[in-house]
Parts: C-alpha cells; structure tokens; sequence
C-alpha cells in the first residue's frame, strides 16, 4: 500500500493573528475553494470556532461534476500555530492535512503538508500519478491566490 505527501507553502504578507483567523475558520474553507468544485459545507458549524474533535462534513465535486459527501475532523489545534484535519468518510483511504503558520519578518509562512492514501490499491496508485497529485496542485494554485486576495481584503478593511 502506497502513501503519498503533497506539500505547499505560501508566503503570506500579513501578522499571523490575520492569517490564523482566517484559515482556522470552517466558512472560510468556500472562499478558498475553486468553484467548480461545488464546495458547500453540511454540518452547519462553518460559524462556530474550530476546535479539537470538530467534526465537518461538506459535499464536494473534486472530479466531473460527481458530488461526494466528505467528513473530516480538527483532530488537534494549537492556536496560532497549526492544526490537523482528518478525512473520517470520504474518497481516500487516508487523508491527513497539517496547515502550519511560521511568523517571519515579513508575514507568516504557511505550510500544508497532505499525506494521503488514494482509494483501490493500484488502481488508485494510478489514479494518484494521472490524476490526483495534479488536482491537488490545482486546487492549491488557486488556494494560495484567494488566501493572498482575502487577506488583502481585510487588510484594506481595518
């Protein structure tokens, strides 16, 4: 059985008090999330302040338009720092997500670091080389230009 990591990190030109509140709250997962995916969140907590043990369940479109119910849990936060969320019900057979900030000088490193186990043994392993590793990309290029274009946004606004 084959694991695989996908690993991205952004700069980001904002303290990190900004940049945790925004990445650590549930509804602002819709906003960072290319369209086309149908991303829209189902347990009802998006307002409520993630915590250890928060349990999110959303539907997302990630291939051709095929809706899919996914479950994920904040399985540990350490405020201002990072926190894990993993896939309890959905598409893979693991999914473990780590969002870290690193303050710097000039902003706050953010650092994701997935590591995950696609679905049906060698047929998933394929998937994972034709298709998966390319949508993560894709949805992480258009991740890191909505982050920077939000943050801005609030930025301008205080």
């Amino acid at each position: 059985m084959s694991f695989y990591q996908f690993f991205v990190e952004q700069h980001i030109t904002a303290d990190c008090a900004q940049v945790w509140k925004f990445i650590s709250s549930p509804s602002n997962l819709k906003k960072i999330t290319p369209k086309e995916m149908g991303f829209n969140i189902t347990s009802g907590e998006e307002k409520v302040k993630m915590y250890p043990g928060m349990i999110i369940t959303y539907k997302v479109s990630p291939l051709i338009g095929i809706k899919m119910n996914w479950m994920t849990e904040i399985t540990q936060v350490r405020e201002m720092d990072y926190f894990i969320d993993e896939q309890r019900v959905g598409p893979f057979k693991m999914w473990h997500h780590q969002h870290k900030l690193i303050p710097d000088k000039k902003g706050v490193k953010m650092v994701d670091l997935i590591t995950y186990i696609p679905p049906l043994g060698f047929i998933g392993a394929m998937a994972n080389t034709l298709i998966i590793k390319n949508k993560l990309k894709e949805i992480f290029d258009y991740r890191r230009i909505a982050i920077k274009n939000e943050l801005n946004i609030i930025k301008n606004k205080i």
